[in-house]
């Protein structure tokens, strides 16, 4: 278990997917414990780099019940904590081409209606909010397939 202590601009390096869940719960749990941090938290990284590894992580503080799988067709997943109320919704930009596209799914009503997630934010960058955490994750040794950097700012 990695003890990981959020404080920005973060830099963690990981080596499996259950180290980068365990950064994922770490950010959760900061946002939980600090209520200034923004609520949306903007993901990029190449395919299969471990962003859904990381939003399961950071879906298990926040809606410890739910089955995280990736949005990539339905385009947005709603995770709701029965005992607090709190809504997450989970988003894969990946098929978004246009503004056009983010203004039918209603996506500027969600961050009044809980907390944000986004895989892909590479293909929004027009509609992040102002502030909002900025998380990268890379692969960062060819040599072993697991190993991440993950660099969490706010932005």
């Amino acid at each position: 278990m990695m003890n990981i202590d959020i404080t920005f601009p973060l830099c963690v390096q990981t080596l499996s997917p259950t180290e980068t869940e365990e950064v994922g719960a770490a950010l959760a749990n900061a946002m939980m414990t600090d209520k200034t941090l923004p609520r949306f938290v903007a993901l990029y990284g190449d395919l299969g780099v471990g962003k859904t590894a990381f939003t399961r992580g950071f879906a298990s503080v926040l809606s410890p019940e739910s089955l995280v799988r990736s949005p990539t067709f339905t385009l947005v997943n709603e995770y709701r904590n029965k005992a607090t109320k709190t809504s997450l919704f989970h988003f894969d930009m990946y098929r978004i081409d246009s503004e056009d596209d983010l203004y039918s799914m209603g996506f500027d009503d969600y961050p009044d209606r809980g907390i944000c997630i986004a895989e892909w934010c590479e293909k929004i960058p027009y509609a992040l909010p102002l502030h909002y955490l900025r998380v990268t994750i890379t692969k960062n040794n060819a040599d072993t397939p697991d190993s991440r950097e993950i660099r969490i700012e706010r932005i």
